[in-house]
């Protein structure tokens, strides 16, 4: 698979990026596990990734080769992050969250020379191992051993998989690294799912740096900053959000199995967090913590939102603390860090995603293709040398979202190189203000037109999250008689809201065609990825023509 772009020369620093590191700050602390309270220097990551290589070269794990890797967040997926560069190999980490049938097509789909897998969900990659229907053999599996209180689910022994710790060679002594250019694969991350199974998107080592770059000069990382890290290490959130960025810096990373807002916030005045970015659910429950009023957060230098809209209710707590926070843009397919605020941006623009990074391009066009000016609604279109490559053995959607003739990607030993075409689809809708500032709008699949007007659920959304009784709403499209379409409120409030008191409400804050139609009230919305609302959930479960009320 690891065939170099012919203009590109390969680099010897590439695959050396922990040892590059250690040298520059050895005693320097890089991550810090809080379930256990180890911390690690760079000098001892960077031995431990010598270790993890050498495990992986005994079982012929080499260049282009890929590690799949089901766990919770836990320092020996760093140690895999490094050890995979070292030796030329690709890090395919995925969702534990997944159902057995959707570990299993992924599992085709990758076709790992090994398999990583935290012991509680073993069951799950052995029965997956089953249902696979590859012409490849059945990989090695290898077992991290179960935290505290973690059950063990099945012992390895009986599986006949070994075991990580027994594993590892002793020798942590500096590895050869592999011959790499910045065009080779080192990460395969895989999307949502929100259209059906998920796609894996191919990150190159060159796209993984220039998103680093961005960060850092863009946010305006420092070598003491510090970060609890919330976002899964199966999502991009958890691997470029911050991790790698810090990580090129020397700066700190807090890690965690599971997400608990008092424990985060425990941690940021435990260890004086200097920044942290989240989704807007994380920040929210952060907010409702009974420790929130109690907690010291004046070391944060900046809190960030992504994955979604965050409310104004959330946005005005963390600024009653002295925080300005503001949003974030990204997706698994570029970057994600794509955006950032200016200098002294106006309170009135945190509703905003800023202006792009410094070496990212950005652009609205409508359905043709063509560039809208500003205050038009169209789809985000970027473009970046931190872009993903292509979907891993997918040509029709890579051709469709990368905008590329993604020639050589038909399996086996091929090396999927990619001819650049430039724009990213993101399939988002934006416009731009008239200061230049982006705004997201909604899906450009969630837009639905009611007696021929546009309406886009993010705006109406944010209009209902303002009523007293509302915590979360998501506004979806129902056939109507007379007006083809109507807007649904689905809303995690009380139970005593009536559709009558919300349309009351609402009048006057936003065109009368956009007020809701429909209401359903939930104790909770569904959420799915890493703490987001799982819309199709909800437009599968409210969606039909609903009964009249």
């Amino acid at each position: 698979m690891t065939v170099h772009n012919h203009s590109e020369r390969p680099y010897g620093w590439v695959g050396a990026v922990s040892e590059r590191r250690a040298q520059l700050s050895p005693d320097r602390i890089g991550l810090v596990d809080a379930d256990s309270g180890d911390a690690y220097t760079y000098e001892e990551l960077d031995e431990r990734a010598n270790r993890t290589a050498r495990l992986l070269r005994n079982y012929d794990v080499g260049s282009g080769d890929r590690v799949a890797v089901v766990s919770r967040n836990r320092p020996e997926l760093v140690d895999l992050y490094f050890a995979t560069s070292k030796v030329g190999a690709v890090l395919a980490p995925i969702s534990h969250r997944l159902a057995p049938r959707e570990i299993t097509a992924l599992l085709d789909d990758i076709e790992p020379s090994m398999v990583v897998v935290e012991a509680p969900f073993g069951t799950a990659i052995e029965t997956a191992l089953h249902r696979a229907d590859s012409e490849v053999a059945v990989p090695p599996v290898i077992t991290l051993p179960a935290h505290d209180g973690d059950p063990e689910d099945g012992a390895s022994e009986e599986r006949g998989w070994e075991r990580f710790p027994d594993s590892l060679p002793d020798d942590g002594t500096p590895v050869e690294t592999a011959d790499l250019a910045l065009s080779d694969p080192h990460l395969f991350l895989h999307t949502g799912g929100s259209t059906g199974l998920p796609k894996e998107v191919v990150q190159t080592h060159g796209a993984i740096l220039w998103n680093a770059f961005n960060t850092i000069i863009s946010w305006g990382l420092r070598p003491d900053d510090v970060t609890p890290m919330v976002f899964p290490m199966f999502h991009t959130g958890g691997w470029n959000v911050l991790t790698i960025p810090i990580f090129h810096m020397g700066g700190t990373v807090i890690i965690a199995r599971d997400f608990d807002p008092g424990q985060v916030l425990s941690l940021i005045e435990d260890y004086r967090c200097s920044v942290l970015v989240a989704v807007p659910a994380i920040l929210r429950f952060m907010v409702d913590d009974e420790e929130w009023e109690n907690t010291d957060l004046s070391s944060l230098r900046f809190v960030k939102s992504g994955g979604g809209p965050c409310r104004e209710t959330i946005i005005e707590a963390w600024s009653n603390r002295g925080i300005e926070l503001s949003q974030g843009y990204g997706l698994t397919e570029c970057g994600p860090n794509n955006f950032t605020m200016p200098e002294d941006f106006q309170r009135g623009k945190t509703a905003s995603i800023g202006m792009p990074s410094l070496y990212v391009d950005a652009r609205i066009v409508d359905d043709d293709g063509n560039e809208l000016g500003r205050g038009e609604i169209g789809e985000l279109e970027l473009a970046s040398p931190h872009a993903g490559d292509r979907y891993w053995h997918n040509k029709e959607a890579s051709e469709e979202t990368f905008g590329r003739d993604a020639t050589g990607d038909t399996g086996g030993d091929a090396d999927g190189a990619t001819t650049p075409g430039g724009w990213v689809s993101t399939g988002d809708l934006a416009r731009i203000d008239d200061d230049g500032y982006y705004h997201i709008e909604g899906r450009k699949k969630n837009l639905f037109v009611s007696g021929g007007e546009n309406v886009y659920p993010p705006e109406v959304e944010a209009v209902i999250t303002d009523h007293p009784k509302v915590g979360e709403a998501v506004v979806i499209a129902v056939p109507d008689e007379t007006w083809g379409e109507v807007g649904k409120a689905v809303v995690e409030g009380e139970d005593s809201l009536t559709l009558a008191e919300l349309q009351e409400f609402m009048e006057g804050h936003i065109a009368s065609f956009k007020i809701p139609e429909h209401l359903a009230v939930v104790d909770r919305l569904p959420m799915s990825g890493p703490s987001k609302i799982d819309r199709q959930t909800i437009e599968a479960e409210f969606g039909a023509a609903p009964p009249e009320e």
